[in-house]
């Protein structure tokens, strides 16, 4: 009894400690809003990263931060801060337009490599949800095919076999696909780095030296998929399926 009243008391300390520590970062952010409606936007930019190195991170604190940029007429680091909150809400309307807008005032206007049907079929349910509402899915799908199978094996009813039998299969082919989706959610998320190239102009490289050859020229705010590291160089792929080497300094991950 004891040791479950001490369980208890520490639950209710680290619940205790995470409020006090949520606390600061509410008020932070409230008055990291309260500059920016002012237009005091260095002072906004500010208080967010301070709401920032208390670990936490949201896709309104993402967003609002490259709105600060923006206003400020910091393109790329409004693209970047776009694009960390698009990861976090990856259908919110006022997320998408205000990107496209920032992506419309940057130099590059670069053609992505067209997809076949099934890859967009599968993009429009992969930005649906985030990993963790897909993983959500995937355990409620497979509890309810479980259920369904256990009626089609022990029904002594036709109706309710057939019943069980499709909606079995309804919902194992459910489980299957958020299973997948959720699976490369948390891997795009640990894995599938990308980045916001920060220098005005860049000559993309043939390897990862000053002395190799030039492939192309790619502008600040232009995005680009990370691939390798070798001693200070990135590996980057462009939209179009173009891939050549940049210095590090020249870009930050989003």
């Amino acid at each position: 009894m004891k040791s479950k009243f001490t369980y208890i008391l520490l639950m209710l300390f680290a619940l205790f400690i995470s409020d006090l520590k949520a606390q600061p970062a509410n008020q932070l952010m409230e008055k990291a809003n309260n500059a920016y409606n002012q237009g005091l936007y260095d002072s906004s930019i500010n208080l967010y990263n301070q709401v920032l190195s208390q670990n936490v991170e949201s896709a309104e604190l993402y967003y609002n931060m490259g709105n600060a940029w923006f206003k400020k007429g910091e393109v790329p680091h409004a693209i970047l801060f776009y694009e960390k909150a698009k990861k976090l809400k990856p259908n919110d309307e006022d997320i998408d337009y205000n990107l496209g807008v920032a992506n419309s005032m940057i130099v590059d206007k670069i053609e992505s490599v067209p997809k076949l049907f099934f890859q967009e079929w599968w993009n429009y349910f992969y930005n649906l949800f985030g990993a963790d509402l897909w993983a959500v899915i995937l355990l409620v799908s497979w509890a309810l095919f479980i259920l369904f199978a256990g009626i089609f094996l022990i029904s002594a009813s036709r109706r309710s076999k057939k019943l069980g039998f499709f909606l079995g299969i309804f919902f194992l082919l459910i489980t299957i696909a958020s299973y997948g989706l959720a699976s490369q959610k948390y891997h795009h998320s640990i894995s599938h780095k990308e980045a916001i190239i920060f220098t005005p102009t860049i000559t993309v490289k043939s390897s990862p030296t000053i002395t190799a050859v030039d492939l192309f020229v790619i502008h600040e705010g232009t995005k680009v998929k990370v691939l390798d590291r070798v001693d200070g160089w990135v590996k980057i792929k462009i939209s179009n399926g173009s891939v050549g080497w940049v210095q590090e300094k020249s870009l930050e991950e989003i």
